[in-house]
């Protein structure tokens, strides 16, 4: 493929990948009440088995300050809870919560059922064959540095 055409797809795959990214998440109605940077830590903490504020800070590159608000209002929502380090009580271990796994399984699976749904009504078997045969290289593309 010639390099225009490669700067022609990419041109055109990008707003249609944005757009479909945030109309996943419109649609979800569990994930409504939640900001992009709550849902990051959300599944960051899904990922590890408890992190300190100060390392989810790092990772979401946010201020101290900023995490600690944010964590504030997920545990006012009860998607975390907060547990003394063992071996240094002024370290709180974040983790989620029971209600916290439940919501991100929750999101995951309306965002699931909208895009099945979407997949059968809107495109052909054709289409949808291709849409199959197109998971490997975008997989490739998100996991390039």
């Amino acid at each position: 493929m010639l390099l225009k055409d490669q700067d022609t797809l990419a041109a055109e795959l990008r707003p249609l990948l944005t757009r479909l990214v945030r109309k996943l998440r419109r649609l979800s109605p569990s994930n409504e009440q939640l900001s992009q940077s709550e849902r990051a830590v959300l599944v960051l903490l899904e990922q590890h088995e408890h992190l300190l504020s100060a390392e989810l800070a790092v990772m979401e590159k946010m201020t101290p300050q900023s995490m600690g608000q944010l964590l504030h209002r997920l545990a006012a929502q009860g998607l975390i809870t907060r547990k003394s380090v063992p071996y240094d009580k002024r370290k709180i271990n974040i983790s989620l919560s029971d209600a916290g796994k439940e919501r991100i399984q929750r999101i995951r699976k309306e965002r699931n059922e909208w895009l099945s749904k979407a997949i059968h009504s809107a495109c052909t078997p054709a289409e949808q064959a291709i849409l199959q045969a197109a998971l490997a290289p975008l997989a490739k593309i998100v996991d390039f540095e």
